[in-house]
Order: C-alpha cells, then sequence, then structure tokens
C-alpha cells in the first residue's frame, strides 16, 4: 500500500491505498479523459492523423484549445479522442485506465458516461461497445479490489442531442438496466412490471450491499451541442425511458439557460442536470419557480467550474473560480456536486476542482463536505450504496 503526492496531497495509488478523503465523481466522459500517452498509441494503430507527436505537446493541444471560451471548439477537441476509440480493444484500455485514473484521484465511486453512437464507425455494435467498455471498468475494479483498494465505476450512455439516434440508445439503455425482454412488451407491458414485485438484488461476497455490478449501465443522458437542440426534441426517447423507470441525468444550463433546465426537467423528468450553472444569470437571487423547484427537489446539479471557464459556460458571473456561481448556488442551498468533466481538455480532477474551490473561492472543509454528501445521495445506485458513499466521504455515520 502506498500513496503518492498530488496538488491535492496524498491520494490513493494504483495498489489501492486510500488518501484521506474518497471523493465521488458523478459528471465524467470518458472520451474526455483520456491519457496522451494513450492517444498516441491508439492513433498510431488506427493510422489517425494527431496534431502533435509526443504526449507533453499533444496534453498542451488540448487544453490550448479547449480554452477557448466556446462549447463548440471545446467539443470539436472530442474529434481526435472519439476517432482513436473505434474499436472493442481501444474502448477496453481506455476504460480500464480509467479506473487508475479515479484511483489516483481518490475516487470511491465514479459515474463515467460516454455516447456509443460515436464509436461505431469501426464496425462495431452499440452491444459491442458497451460490452468492451463493461469488460474494461470491471478488469480495472478488479486490479483495486485485488490491491485491498474498493472502487465502483458504472456508465451513463450519452445520445447526441443534435442527431437523430436518441431512441435507439434509449432502447440500449432499457435493455442494460432492466434486461434484455424488457421491450417485448411494448408500453403496457412496461407498465405492468413497474407493479410487479421483483427479487432484491444479491451482494456477491466481497462487496458492499447495494454495490453496482462494476460497468453496468445505470442511466442516460443527452450530450453535445446545447443551444438550439432542446431535450423536447427527443420526447419518444424520454417517454420510453421514463415508461421503465430509467434514472435520466440531461446537459442542460450550460450552453443554454434556465429554459433548457426546465426543459429537461418537465420533458426529460431529469434527476440531475449536468452542468446547471447558468440557472441564475437572469435570477441571481433563485426566486424564480424553477429555481425553488430544483432547489427544494433537491435536483443534483453536476457543476465542473473548469470545463464551465473553458466554454464560457459561467462568463455571466466572471472570468475566475471565484466568481463562479457555483459558490452561490451552494450557499443558496442548491444540491450542488463538483466533477471534471473532461480529464484531458481541462487538465483536471475531482481534487483539483476541489483544491481551486479552497483556494480561490474561500471554500471550507464544511464546503467540501457537503458537496461529497450530495453525490453521494443523487448517485444511481441503490439507496444502500448511497448511504455507505455517504458514510465514505464525509466520515460520518448515517
Amino acid at each position: 500500500m502506498s500513496t503518492r503526492e498530488s496538488p491535492e496531497g496524498p491520494v490513493r495509488t494504483a495498489d489501492g491505498a486510500l488518501g484521506p478523503h474518497p471523493r465521488i465523481c458523478l459528471h465524467d466522459h470518458l472520451d474526455g479523459g483520456v491519457r496522451p500517452t494513450t492517444v498516441l498509441d491508439l492513433a498510431r494503430a488506427a493510422g489517425h492523423e494527431l496534431p502533435a507527436s509526443d504526449a507533453e505537446s499533444l496534453g498542451r493541444w488540448f487544453r490550448d484549445s479547449a480554452n477557448s471560451g466556446s462549447l463548440v471548439r471545446y467539443l470539436e477537441t472530442f474529434e481526435h479522442t472519439v476517432a482513436v476509440m473505434q474499436t472493442a480493444e481501444a474502448l477496453r484500455r481506455v476504460a480500464r485506465e480509467y479506473t487508475q485514473t479515479c484511483v489516483a484521484d481518490g475516487i470511491v465511486h465514479a459515474e463515467v458516461r460516454w455516447a456509443p453512437e460515436q464509436h461505431v464507425a469501426g464496425g462495431l455494435t452499440l452491444d459491442a461497445a458497451v460490452d468492451a467498455v463493461q469488460q474494461g471498468l470491471a478488469e480495472g475494479i478488479e486490479e483495486v479490489r485485488a490491491a485491498g483498494g474498493h472502487l465502483s465505476v458504472v456508465q451513463i450512455l450519452c445520445a447526441m442531442r443534435h442527431l437523430q439516434r436518441s431512441t435507439e440508445i434509449a432502447e440500449l439503455v432499457v435493455r442494460r438496466v432492466r434486461g434484455a425482454e424488457a421491450l417485448a412488451g411494448g408500453p403496457a407491458g412496461a407498465a405492468a412490471e413497474q407493479l410487479t414485485p421483483q427479487d432484491g438484488p444479491t451482494t456477491p461476497p466481497g462487496r458492499v450491499l447495494g454495490e453496482p455490478e462494476p460497468g453496468a449501465v445505470v442511466a442516460f443522458d443527452l450530450a453535445g451541442p446545447e443551444a438550439g437542440f432542446l431535450a423536447s426534441a427527443h420526447r419518444e426517447a424520454l417517454d420510453l425511458l421514463a415508461a421503465h423507470r430509467v434514472p435520466v441525468t440531461l446537459h442542460a444550463g450550460e450552453a443554454d439557460g434556465a429554459a433548457s433546465m426546465a426543459d429537461a426537467l418537465l420533458v426529460g423528468r431529469a434527476l440531475r442536470l449536468g452542468h446547471g450553472v447558468r440557472l441564475l444569470d437572469e435570477d441571481p437571487e433563485g426566486t424564480s419557480p424553477l429555481a425553488a423547484w430544483i432547489r427544494d427537489r433537491q435536483v443534483a446539479l453536476e457543476v465542473c467550474p473548469c470545463s464551465n471557464l473553458q466554454t464560457g459556460a459561467s462568463s455571466a458571473w466572471g472570468e475566475g473560480i471565484a466568481e463562479h456561481p457555483v459558490t452561490r448556488l451552494l450557499r443558496g442551498g442548491f444540491a450542488v456536486t463538483i466533477s471534471p468533466d473532461n480529464r484531458l481538455m481541462s487538465d483536471t480532477s475531482v481534487g483539483h476542482e476541489l483544491e481551486q474551490l479552497r483556494t480561490r473561492a474561500g471554500w471550507s472543509d464544511a464546503d467540501v463536505v457537503a458537496v461529497q454528501r450530495n453525490a453521494a445521495r443523487a448517485a444511481f445506485v441503490p439507496r444502500e450504496y448511497q448511504l455507505w458513499l455517504e458514510e465514505q466521504v464525509t466520515g460520518e455515520r448515517v
């Protein structure tokens, strides 16, 4: 067992050692967290041309390109990571390495999201792509467990909001969450399924009560350009997910304003909102019915401060972490959580985000504990495991 030093202090290393503050990560894009060395290796194998030929220069290119203040420009950096993640082996490797990244960040539970429809150009089916990611995650989790550590990672599958495959992706998620035959009965079958008593999940030896299957699919998201592409354009997919009681988190309030968040909640029945940082742009005191609903219902906001600064999502409030509305949201009683969004593009981690908030926005230990408690309570896992996670990240008996 060993630890290493990082800008955030001692963290858990790949042999399973634990840092002082286990963390939860709810908003992390798989294709936004690939290691530069891995991008180089996979690009060589795929014959894909990159803008730099060594890891240091490539990492700098990703960071500089992402620091444009434009979400559209920010998303362009994914053309390279997605291009090299088109085979089962590439997806498996990236997923396995993601677990190692989580370990180094002191993560105890992560929910990693990605869009399978963007990873089938090499001939994979959607299911084969998801299988590859699950295998990689499961392999990495087993390595952590074998070393005496604990890590759970689950998948959130995204549909691209500017494309036309959302119903297909929603069906994929339903099959993964509810079983291969879940769609066979149509709407009537879905309604009956929700009223049928189910056997409780079994907990394998060595697992925590309620701990999810390694790499399991647990939820759905809409990602990609937000402005001009409301969630309600994907009503068929969202209705299907609601009928089968599949959790949904939707990107909203990042590149578009409060109306996008309202749409995500009304039509999408979103249980969490990806980013949500523009909620207060035109309602600084949070007195609107929408703000009250989000606050009073404790709809979790998956805030990613460094990414928000890069894309301009928080520009109405200023240009630095100190001015970012996340502190106002937290002080106002909203269920704020903190995540990195895209570790490669933003050169960040959960630990780095929290340290920036400590040193530049005046956050206290209590603030850090509060957002981690929020994350535990908002995780797409059974209640028993939520409670266990809350104890881990707060150090308090629940």
